[in-house]
C-alpha cells in the first residue's frame, strides 16, 4: 500500500465514524447543525450571506432511512445516493448546509490599476501546486481594492476552504487570511469557523466522488451548485475535533512513509539499470566468465587485428593513423609508446584485467567513421516502402529513401544530449553525421564491441556545452580492455543469457 493509498484509507475511516470511538456522552450532531441553521439564518438577516433558494434538510424518517427536503418539495427517500452508514449521533448534509458557495474571478489584465501595488491577496489554481500544508494565506500575485470591485472575485474571511473547481478539481486549503481567488475555485465559506478543520478532511476524501460529478469537454469543471450538492457526514463537534487530531497525530508517520517508499520505490526502479551496468563491469574487467589458458591470447587477436588493418591501408579503403599508439606490459606495468615517446600509463588504466587481455586504444582496435548530411526534409518518422533506417545521435532518428552504410556496426552518437549512446545498425542504412559507425576487424564479436563500448560511458568525454558532443579524435583515445576472441563469445553469451532475466525483475 502506497502512502497516498494508507492516507486515503485513514481518511475513509475518518468520515465513516470508524477511526476514533464514538462517546454518548457528546453532543449529537443535530444540535450543532441547529446552533449552523440558526447562525446562517442570523448571517442572512445581516445580509451577511444570500439566502438559499431552495435549502436542504436531511432526516431520518420513521424507517430508519435518509429523506431530503429541498425547500418546499415533499421530502424523498435518498438512500440510493448516501453512499455508507454512519453513527446514530452524526447526521448527514448537503456543503450548502454548511456555509455559502463562493467562487472568484480576474479583474482585466490590462487595467494597471487592477493590479500594481495591489495588497489584496488572490489565489489561482496554479498556486496551490506549492502548498505543502493545510493553509493558504497568499498566491503569486496580488489585486488592488479597484481590481476586487472591478470582477466577480469575493473577499472571504480566514477559515474559507479553498477547493479548486478545474484544471484540476481537488486542490484544497483553508485560508488562513483574508483573501480572494479567481474563478477556477469554488469556496466553502463556513458559518462556523470551529467545523473548517474536519470538513476540509471530509473534503479530501470525497475528491474522487467530487471529480465524478463534474462536467465539461475541454477540462472538467465542477459548477458551484453541483459542488453545494455533495453529500458530507457530520460528527459531533467534539468527535471532529478527535478526528482531526488524529489524522494529523498519522501525517507526519506518513509523511515519513512516503518519504521512505519513494526512496525504495526509486531503488527498485533503478536496480534493473544498475545491475545491468555492473554486469558489463564485471564483464570488461574480466569477472564475468572464468579464463580458459587454452585461449589464444588477446596480444596475438590485436596483432591480427593490426595486420588487416595494415593491408586496408595499403589498399586505400582506410587511412594511417597519424600517430600510431602501441600498448604493451613490462615489468608488470602497461606503457605506451606514442610517436616514438614511451611513458608509462599505470594511472590512466581504471582497472586490472587478466593476464590473457591486454589494454589498447579505441583506434587500435576499431576505425571509426562519421555519417554524412542530410536535409531534415528527407527524413520521415515512419518506414515507408523502399526505406531505411536513419541513424543520428541519438539513435533512429526515422527513415530515409537511400543508404550509405551496409552491414553490421555498432554506432557511436557523438551529439545531443545521449552522445556516447550505443546503438546496433546492420543491414542497409543511413548513418548522419551525427552517428559515428565503428566498423569491426579480425571477427571480433560486434556484439562485444556494442556492450563494452557501452561499459566505457562515452558520454563522460563530451564537451560540456548546450549541444553536448563527442569529436571522433577523443573517442579514439578512449582505453578498452581486449580479451581474447574466444572469451568474447563466453561474454556475449552470459550476458544474452543474464539481460533477460534483468528485464523481468
Amino acid at each position: 500500500m502506497t502512502a497516498q493509498q494508507l492516507k486515503n484509507s485513514i481518511l475513509q475511516m475518518a468520515v465513516q465514524g470508524k477511526l476514533v470511538p464514538q462517546d454518548p456522552n457528546d453532543e449529537p450532531a443535530s444540535i450543532l447543525l441547529e446552533r449552523i441553521r440558526a447562525e446562517k439564518e442570523q448571517l442572512i438577516k445581516e445580509k451577511k450571506i444570500k439566502k438559499e433558494k431552495n435549502p436542504s434538510v436531511i432526516f431520518r424518517g420513521a424507517d430508519n432511512l435518509p429523506y431530503e427536503k429541498v425547500g418546499k418539495n415533499d421530502p424523498v427517500c435518498i438512500v440510493d445516493e448516501v453512499p455508507f452508514d454512519i453513527p446514530e449521533s452524526w447526521e448527514w448534509v448537503r456543503l450548502t448546509t454548511l456555509g455559502e458557495i463562493v467562487g472568484g474571478g480576474t479583474p482585466k489584465t490590462n487595467i494597471p490599476e487592477y493590479w500594481d501595488k495591489g495588497n489584496i491577496p488572490w489565489l489561482t489554481p496554479a498556486d496551490m501546486k506549492f502548498v505543502t500544508g493545510k493553509y493558504v494565506d497568499k498566491g503569486e500575485r496580488c489585486i488592488t481594492g479597484e481590481g476586487l470591485k472591478g470582477s466577480s472575485a469575493h473577499m472571504m474571511p480566514a477559515g474559507t476552504i479553498v477547493y479548486s473547481s478545474r484544471a484540476p478539481i481537488g486542490y484544497i486549503a483553508i485560508a488562513s487570511t483574508e483573501l480572494c481567488t479567481n474563478q477556477g475555485f469554488k469556496s466553502l465559506v463556513p458559518v462556523l469557523t470551529c467545523i473548517d478543520d474536519y470538513v476540509y478532511y471530509c473534503l479530501i476524501a470525497f475528491t474522487p466522488e467530487i471529480q465524478s460529478r463534474a462536467s465539461g469537454t475541454t477540462f472538467k469543471e465542477i459548477s458551484g451548485a453541483e459542488f453545494g450538492k455533495t453529500l458530507i457526514p457530520l460528527p459531533p463537534l467534539a468527535e471532529q475535533q478527535r478526528i482531526v487530531k488524529r489524522i494529523e497525530d498519522v501525517l507526519p508517520a506518513l509523511k515519513m512513509y512516503d518519504i521512505k517508499e519513494t526512496a525504495l520505490r526509486k531503488m527498485n526502479d533503478d536496480f534493473p539499470d544498475k545491475l545491468r551496468k555492473s554486469i558489463l563491469q564485471w564483464a570488461v574487467q574480466g569477472k564475468l566468465v572464468p579464463q580458459d589458458p587454452t585461449d589464444e591470447p588477446a596480444s596475438i587477436l590485436l596483432e591480427h587485428i593490426r595486420e588487416e588493418k595494415q593491408k586496408l591501408i595499403r589498399e586505400g579503403k582506410i587511412k594511417k593513423d597519424k600517430h600510431e599508439s602501441v600498448i604493451f606490459r613490462r615489468d608488470n606495468s602497461h606503457y605506451e609508446k606514442l610517436d616514438g615517446i614511451l611513458r608509462c600509463i599505470d594511472d590512466e588504466l581504471p582497472f586490472e584485467i587478466p593476464e590473457s587481455w591486454c589494454w589498447c586504444k579505441i583506434r587500435n582496435i576499431f576505425t571509426l567513421q562519421a555519417g554524412k548530411n542530410i536535409q531534415a526534409a528527407e527524413i520521415h518518422e515512419n518506414p515507408f516502402p523502399g526505406s531505411y533506417p536513419c541513424y543520428g545521435g541519438n539513435g533512429i532518428r526515422g527513415y530515409v529513401a537511400i543508404a550509405n552504410r551496409s552491414g553490421d556496426y555498432p554506432i557511436i552518437g557523438r551529439q545531443g544530449a545521449l552522445c556516447g549512446n550505443i546503438n546496433r545498425g546492420t543491414g542497409e542504412f543511413y548513418a548522419t553525421e551525427h552517428a559515428v559507425c565503428v566498423e569491426i576487424y579480425s571477427n571480433v564479436s560486434v556484439t562485444w564491441a556494442c556492450l563494452f563500448l557501452t561499459a566505457l560511458n562515452l558520454n563522460q568525454y563530451a564537451t560540456a556545452t548546450a549541444q553536448p558532443g563527442l569529436a571522433v579524435a577523443n573517442i579514439n583515445e578512449v582505453f578498452i580492455p581486449l580479451p581474447p576472441l574466444n572469451e568474447q563469445h563466453r561474454i556475449v553469451q552470459k550476458i544474452k543469457e543474464l539481460l533477460p532475466l534483468i528485464k523481468g525483475l
